[in-house]
């Protein structure tokens, strides 16, 4: 599809990469790994044809698009979000309205005569297109992948110059979605996602028709929908079959090739080195001395990189708090006036947290993660309620907008050594490494970074003295992969407490200890990490407010069995499933109720598909007359179908409106 030969590539100075054959087959799936600076997005600007290589070539086979994805920077305005991804369809809305005016023409022709002929073949060959590209289903594909991405459905009315970056960035990626090129090309497709929307990509990205590449800094993302890994690495790319967990065995076992290599032809050289050495002056030596001279000559040296170095920083712990570090006692928060444009974001919130605890806070965008993280920091007051803090408490608050607390004057290293005086320069420069800042940066004064940077330094200030109870608001943006390393190791050796809010999966996996559930002015619990949560959400098991441990617990959903309608091929009756979910609009859907509903749309947008198809071919047939019973055999066909296609729609508008 897409092939690189011999391609090479600078910028500037700098050699990125060089000798790179790579050929992206119809069925690749891809992710993109290396340290920053290495080329990862240079070369997915190349794949998108933005950017030319320095040396070799680049062919693509006939007919291949490309879609790519920047990691910022897209600003879309004058429509609206729906419309917006609407207009991804334009060569669509062209052919529906060419059949139009075919239907029109035909409506208007001698049947018997050559042009009607001519003029229905072409509608024919149009309507065929149409059918086979999905075109009968582009508002129901526009209002999945919306959905999917988490615009509610009164956003889709909503003018695309209303919403900030991150939100315009999944417009774009909503548009490139849509479009369903050969090649799709996602640089950190999952910065401006919450879990909710990244589970949704993952899978999107699993059933996708044609091949990917994507660069991405979550770990468990890269792990499920990826097929291989392309490394950049000793500006050299390097190829892995695998995900991103198999990469790393394989990586490990190509660099001990390589250090054995390296070994192997190191001992070779000194050989030949002390030979020429000793007899190098000997004449009856001398064919065998040039011998070895040639072969040192001829050698090509094995080169083993520098590896950036695993930090493993000792930072200081905390003085120990009681038991008991924080709890909630029927708190409510809401914002405006009682009565008056009141936004209720939290009502009879109860539950406790103990020493040792590491709390995740997960829910949709808008749920009140933040609003519950400032609540436990103090930094907004309660509505109603009690909000007590244990013996010995002493939080400290990590914000999104950290940055603005710190000293813009201040030089980032002279800044660093004064909170850990007792650290050498060598053990601040590596951590500072480990967090972005290398070489001249660690001289820069804070003033001059971009919001990112200030945010990622920050960050690293608390972890240099942390209180012991930690409350942090999406702690893992900006940061690579290495830099998560450092912080999870940091918080999992970690003796306080830890309430934080993050997007990543495996981070939240391999530090949470209960999970917190947002949403609908409730706060639901459940033990274990992420995977844990998910295991209950999907109905096997939930913790209710009654059970003992933990303390106290906001009132999680229960499990319930399929209720009084009756099953149907699995899930509830489609009729009575829809006017429940209308019924119940406001109240908190049960997991598996949820997940039967959504099952059902996806039918129904295909029972659609067809229905709309049926329709179109019966008046297609109805503009042949034929006998007047096969034209009341059509007349009473199309009739049904249309009443069927009202019934679908009723049922896929009522199940949306309940679902989002």
């Amino acid at each position: 599809m897409i092939q690189l030969s011999g391609a090479g590539k600078r910028y500037g100075h700098k050699l990125l990469f060089e000798n790179t054959d790579w050929l992206i087959t119809p069925e690749s799936r891809v992710g993109l790994v290396g340290a920053n600076g290495t080329g990862k997005s240079t070369i997915m600007k190349i794949l998108a044809g933005s950017e030319s290589l320095d040396y070799g070539a680049i062919s693509r086979a006939k007919g291949i698009s490309a879609g790519y994805l920047p990691q910022d920077g897209l600003t879309m305005t004058g429509r609206t979000i729906f419309a917006e991804c609407m207009s991804v369809f334009a060569e669509l809305h062209a052919i529906e309205e060419e059949m139009e005016s075919l239907t029109r023409s035909m409506s208007e022709l001698d049947h018997a005569g050559p042009e009607y002929s001519n003029v229905a073949d072409r509608y024919q060959k149009l309507e065929h297109e149409f059918v086979a590209r999905d075109g009968y289903t582009l508002e129901a594909q526009v209002g999945q992948v919306l959905t999917g991405l988490g615009f509610r459905r009164d956003d889709w009315a909503r003018q695309t110059e209303e919403f900030s970056g991150g939100w315009q960035m999944r417009i774009a990626l909503a548009k490139l979605l849509l479009q369903k090129p050969n090649l799709l090309l996602l640089d950190e497709p999952t910065n401006h996602l919450d879990l909710e929307a990244r589970n949704w990509l993952e899978e999107y990205l699993t059933t996708y028709p044609y091949a990917f590449v994507l660069i991405s800094h979550d770990r468990y993302f890269l792990d499920i929908t990826v097929k291989r890994i392309v490394e950049i690495w000793n500006k050299q790319m390097h190829f892995y079959a695998g995900n991103y967990d198999q990469y790393l065995a394989g990586k490990t076992a190509r660099k001990e090739q390589l250090e054995s290599a390296y070994k192997t032809q190191h001992d070779r050289i000194e050989q030949l080195e002390v030979f020429i050495n000793r007899f190098r002056y000997t004449a009856t030596k001398a064919k065998q001395v040039q011998s070895r001279i040639k072969e040192l000559e001829k050698m090509e040296r094995i080169q083993i990189p520098e590896e950036e170095k695993a930090v493993h920083f000792s930072f200081p712990q905390p003085k120990p708090s009681g038991r008991i570090v924080a709890e909630f006692a029927n708190v409510a928060k809401s914002y405006g006036e009682h009565g008056i444009n009141e936004h209720k974001v939290f009502e009879k919130v109860n539950f406790m947290i103990e020493r040792g605890e590491r709390i995740a806070l997960v829910g949709v965008n808008g749920a009140g993660k933040s609003t519950l993280i400032k609540l436990l920091a103090g930094q907004e007051p309660l509505t109603a309620g009690e909000y007590k803090l244990g013996h010995n408490v002493g939080p400290d608050y990590f914000a999104q907008d950290q940055y603005k607390e710190l000293d813009p004057e201040a030089r980032i290293l002279d800044d660093l050594g004064e909170l850990s005086p007792a650290s050498t320069q060598t053990q601040l420069r590596s951590l500072l490494g480990c967090f972005l800042f290398s070489g001249d940066d660690v001289f820069k004064r804070i003033g001059v970074l971009s919001g990112g940077e200030r945010n990622r330094y920050a960050l690293l200030k608390m972890l240099l003295h942390p209180a012991n109870f930690l409350l942090l608001d999406e702690p893992t943006n900006h940061l690579d992969l290495r830099a998560k390393d450092v912080l999870l190791e940091a918080l999992v050796k970690y003796t306080g407490t830890v309430v934080f809010v993050s997007h990543d999966r495996y981070f939240i996996d391999k530090l949470a200890t209960r999970v917190f559930e947002i949403g609908d002015g409730k706060v639901e619990i459940y033990p274990g990490n992420y995977e844990d949560y998910l295991w209950r959400k999907q109905g096997r098991a939930v913790v209710s407010a009654e059970t003992p441990k933990p303390s106290v617990s906001a009132p999680a959903a229960s499990t319930s069995s399929v209720s009084p309608g009756g099953p149907v091929n699995g899930h509830r009756a489609p009729a009575t499933e829809a006017a429940e979910a209308a019924e119940g609009k406001g109240k908190r859907l049960n997991p598996i109720k949820r997940q039967q509903m959504e099952d059902r749309l996806h039918e129904i947008e295909q029972e659609i598909a067809r229905a709309e198809a049926a329709i179109a071919l019966c008046e297609t047939e109805l503009q042949s007359f034929v006998s007047a019973e096969e034209t009341q055999h059509h007349t009473q066909d199309l009739a049904h179908q249309k009443s069927a296609l009202q019934k679908l729609m009723t049922e896929w508008e009522a199940l949306s409106e309940s679902l989002t």
